[in-house]
């Protein structure tokens, strides 16, 4: 996979592929205050060639990511030559793994010294714990430290200058198929574009939406997309679980189409009119005229909000199984924060409140952000500004990155270090 690391000239490009559109922005560094404005957005339709994370047409997909990416240059005036970009899919496979050294140094004349802990400890923990088997068709995306330990002191964020006899890691892996990895990357490349990192989708997505406090004293973020819901769970600052399950809110669309038997397409615009995740708050008495239909049908708005509302139910009841897999929910006190296109559905908080049984609230890009507000500041807008925030850290952090991770992989350090 060819990946070129950093950014050029304070610009940074983001492009978010997923199963309904194709984004692309373009934002400039603000030096002085380490925010990002937006200076160019791009949207494209996908037209069915990208479903749950993988290319089903590829000389479609880059046609439209062309189109996407030439609209943000137009608006931005600024040319794209390198960008990063989202990868999500049900391929993708998360785990947390640990690692551990000794730091008792033997020395040429025969004593053992005890040194401060160095960059070159760290990196060999991490090399440690990236040490599982995999399958051939699979690489590691994102190694991602948790806390260190040294010795008996526990939940230690930066180990370096300490002494000890013994450094352990703790990590959570991201791994991808290796050829799912390579399809994105050489699609850009097919437009002239490197790819400066891949970044799982819930990661980026949180940077711009989740607050310090949250990802201190935990939160999960569920990104509801078209045809993939993507979790990640965070607690003590760090990444403590994430997951995608193959299912999103084009489902919802697929059932009224089922339903009423009208094109996906007339589908979706009822969903976006008339839907509501809850169905209890929705009208008995509001009725609309099925299009296309022989009898001139009609359906209340409360009828098609009970076939939603089920669908949405599975929706959080699998994003609920994936929390409870970290262990940690009853310690989530900010509970969980949606985004993603799906999440703007109507009346989805109060569904979630229901279900969850927890604090729900809806999650906008905010942070770090300029030129976004009243134009990109929907839930739908969270990943594609995430990845324009995502380079930030390596300014704060260039003299400690750990150097046997490639650049995109140390996001554990952002999120300690950017807010």
């Amino acid at each position: 996979m060819k990946m070129k690391n950093g950014f050029d000239n304070d610009i940074i490009v983001g492009i978010d592929i997923g199963s309904e559109n194709i984004f692309c922005s373009i934002g400039s560094i603000e030096n002085e205050n380490n925010n990002v404005k937006l200076l160019g957005l791009g949207i494209a339709p996908v037209l069915d060639s990208f479903k749950k994370g993988a290319i089903t047409n590829r000389n479609n997909l880059i046609e439209q990511l062309e189109i996407a990416v030439t609209a943000a240059e137009t608006m931005a005036d600024k040319k794209v030559d390198s960008a990063y970009m989202t990868i999500t899919g049900d391929h993708i496979r998360c785990m947390n793994t640990q690692g551990a050294i000794a730091l008792n140094r033997n020395k040429a004349n025969g004593t053992i010294s005890n040194d401060p802990i160095s960059q070159r400890d760290i990196n060999k923990v991490l090399e440690l714990t990236q040490g599982i088997a995999l399958p051939p068709d699979r690489d590691i995306l994102h190694t991602i430290p948790q806390e260190f330990i040294v010795d008996t002191l526990e939940k230690i964020d930066n180990p370096i200058g300490l002494s000890g006899r013994r450094l352990e890691g703790h990590v959570h892996l991201v791994t991808a198929s290796t050829s799912g990895m390579e399809n994105l990357i050489e699609s850009a490349e097919e437009l002239g574009i490197n790819i400066n990192g891949l970044v799982f989708k819930p990661l980026a997505s949180a940077i711009p939406t989740l607050t310090k406090d949250e990802m201190k004293l935990g939160v999960s973020l569920i990104d509801i997309g078209s045809t993939t819901t993507s979790i990640a769970v965070f607690s003590e600052g760090a990444v403590r679980h994430s997951a995608v399950i193959p299912v999103g809110s084009s489902s919802i669309t697929n059932d009224i189409a089922v339903m009423l038997r009208i094109s996906i397409e007339e589908a979706e615009k009822i969903k976006i009119k008339y839907a509501s995740a809850k169905a209890s708050l929705s009208s008995q008495k509001l009725e609309f005229e099925v299009p296309n239909s022989e009898d001139n049908q009609m359906i209340s708005e409360n009828e098609l909000s009970q076939y939603v509302e089920a669908r949405m139910e599975e929706i959080f009841q699998l994003a609920l199984n994936e929390i409870k897999r970290a262990g940690i929910d009853n310690d989530l006190t900010y509970g969980v924060v949606l985004t993603g296109g799906g999440s703007q559905l109507r009346n989805i908080v109060a569904l979630a409140n229901d279900l969850l049984d927890m604090p729900i609230r809806l999650g906008r890009p905010i942070n770090h952000l300029l030129g976004n507000k009243d134009f990109a500041d929907e839930p739908v807008h969270s990943t594609i500004l995430g990845l324009l925030l995502w380079p930030l850290f390596s300014n704060e952090q260039k003299n400690i990155q750990y150097s046997t991770l490639t650049f995109f992989e140390n996001i554990k350090r952002m999120f300690k270090n950017f807010f």
